[in-house]
């Protein structure tokens, strides 16, 4: 996606290092539904004003959110599994592979609990700060299922955001709770990218947003071209960080140390 508001850059690379080129981009549609996170720390405020509350304002700026999506039927995961056993020739009732799709089935169940989930629900908590310089959370580890071969893509996410007028930051741990809110789900990494920023912007309306995400791929790694070590980077920006030295700043703030 590339607009006066926002882009997004996808680059790979062998060194495992972000990298501020662009050899691609992709647009970014935030995928949420109804979902729920209990618990605020008290002192916090909601950010409410004009917009109304949180998920309101969210669904008003996210239109295309589907309002359901089916529940997670661990049986039918099952009994797949069972049947992709038999087709690549093995026996699903021998010992070692008895209660394997039982054990997929719990697996994939924890793998896609993103599913369905609001952001707003997880960017319920806010505190006045008066706070107007960039915030940083580094180093997120996640892991996600690719879509294309359901097999798992793992790394980094760096998330970073300038606050909004009112100088209202979001607790830290509530950035590292989006970013698994997006991997728990067939994704792509390009699209986690930019879905994680946009959710940012919708919900706490910063003044600028960046998010780096850097992986390696099972997908590349284990089958097609065998190249394992190989990492894709991706970056989304939004508002001031557009400004180059903006960008340049968070950026040397997430190679700081490396």
């Amino acid at each position: 996606m590339s607009s006066d508001s926002d882009e997004a850059r996808t680059v790979t690379r062998h060194d495992g290092g972000p990298a501020a080129g662009s050899v691609g981009t992709e647009p970014g549609g935030a995928f949420a539904g109804p979902g729920a996170e209990n618990g605020s720390p008290a002192g916090t405020t909601g950010v409410t004003g004009g917009a109304g509350t949180l998920a309101e304002a969210a669904g008003r700026r996210r239109p295309n959110r589907p309002d359901l999506v089916r529940p997670f039927d661990h049986d039918r995961v099952a009994r797949a599994v069972r049947e992709l056993l038999i087709g690549i020739g093995e026996d699903p009732d021998r010992e070692g592979l008895r209660k394997t799709p039982d054990r997929v089935a719990r697996a994939y169940q924890e793998a896609v609990e993103g599913l369905g989930r609001d952001p707003a629900e997880v960017l319920t908590t806010v505190f006045d700060e008066g706070h107007d310089e960039m915030v940083l959370v580094r180093d997120i580890d996640f892991s996600s299922l690719c879509e294309h071969h359901l097999v798992v893509f793992a790394g980094k996410a760096h998330v970073a955001y300038i606050p909004n007028e009112k100088g209202q930051i979001t607790g830290l741990s509530k950035l590292a709770r989006l970013v698994d809110l997006y991997a728990r789900r067939p994704q792509v990494q390009e699209r986690l990218t930019s879905q994680v920023a946009d959710a940012l912007v919708d919900v706490l309306d910063p003044r600028g947003v960046m998010v780096v995400v850097e992986a390696e791929h099972l997908c590349m790694s284990m089958r097609g071209v065998r190249k394992p070590g190989a990492t894709t980077v991706t970056s989304a920006v939004r508002g001031q960080f557009l400004s180059p030295a903006t960008r340049s700043e968070g950026m040397s703030l997430i190679m700081r140390g490396r």
